[in-house]
């Protein structure tokens, strides 16, 4: 595999990783989204990753969002304003330490494709600097 190889591997990781972080931070972010218990929950989103063109340069890509379930948590909060006739609510069925723990894992995995980025940046400027001398 050549130097630009392996920047188009780590950089398809990297793709890969922020698609992730942004799934992530959208189940955090709406994590206390109330809805209506007659209205769906908001539904988590779940990145699905796959290994792509084993064959050639190779590398990873998204292969698609997976979302969660629509049911949601019912929550008795009779005073809130889309309580229903019993004073349950409904929220997403969203875990924040499971979250956050994905959080954590995609956040390293993005610095560690971004470190290959760099160190096959500065091993490709040490061999234009050989050839120039």
């Amino acid at each position: 595999m050549s130097i630009f190889g392996a920047i188009g591997v780590a950089g398809s990781g990297m793709t890969v990783y922020r698609t992730w972080l942004d799934a992530i931070s959208d189940n955090l972010s709406n994590m206390s989204t109330v809805k209506s218990t007659d209205e769906d929950a908001f539904q988590a989103r779940y990145v699905i990753a796959q290994a792509r063109d084993y064959g050639g340069q190779g590398g990873a890509e998204v292969a698609g969002v997976e979302f969660g379930s629509a049911e949601g948590r019912l929550v008795y909060e009779p005073d809130h304003p889309l309580a229903d006739a019993d004073g349950y609510v409904k929220y997403p069925d969203i875990d924040m330490s499971s979250q956050m723990t994905q959080l954590i894992m995609a956040q390293r995995g993005y610095q560690a494709n971004a470190a290959v980025v760099d160190r096959a940046k500065e091993t490709y400027q040490a061999a234009l600097q050989i050839g120039r001398s």
